[in-house]
């Protein structure tokens, strides 16, 4: 059996290939949401809303959703889509946003969900 010899030049290029294909994947994630379809508990805890406040998103019509027996879906492409057609349009100069949606993005960012 032939003995393989490393040298510190092959680990150097190792090193190179691995971390751009950490890069390739790191992008990857930031280009898209962790997962499309996202369970009732998972847009509250996102949004930061209430129960009732997700019930009446869904009953006004306002947020789609897919229900499957028991248990209710959300698009994440509808969440970022309501979020967007909710966008405050006001000057921002010397004024701090006082609506929701400016920090519901945030937070659809924070959690892994950058607008696209």
């Amino acid at each position: 059996m032939a003995a393989n010899i490393i040298t510190t030049e092959d680990l150097a290029q190792f090193k190179t290939d691995l971390l751009e294909e950490i890069q390739k994947l790191v992008l990857q994630r930031q280009t898209q949401p962790a997962r499309k379809w996202l369970k009732s508990h998972e847009v509250r805890r996102l949004l930061t809303i209430s129960p009732g406040t997700l019930q009446h998103l869904r009953v006004s019509g306002v947020l789609p959703y897919t229900k499957i027996g028991a248990v209710i879906f959300y698009d994440y492409d509808d969440i970022h889509k309501m979020l967007e057609s909710h966008k405050s349009h006001k000057s921002l100069k010397n004024h701090k946003p006082a609506t929701r949606s400016g920090l519901l993005a945030k937070a659809l960012e924070k959690a892994g969900h950058p607008s696209p």
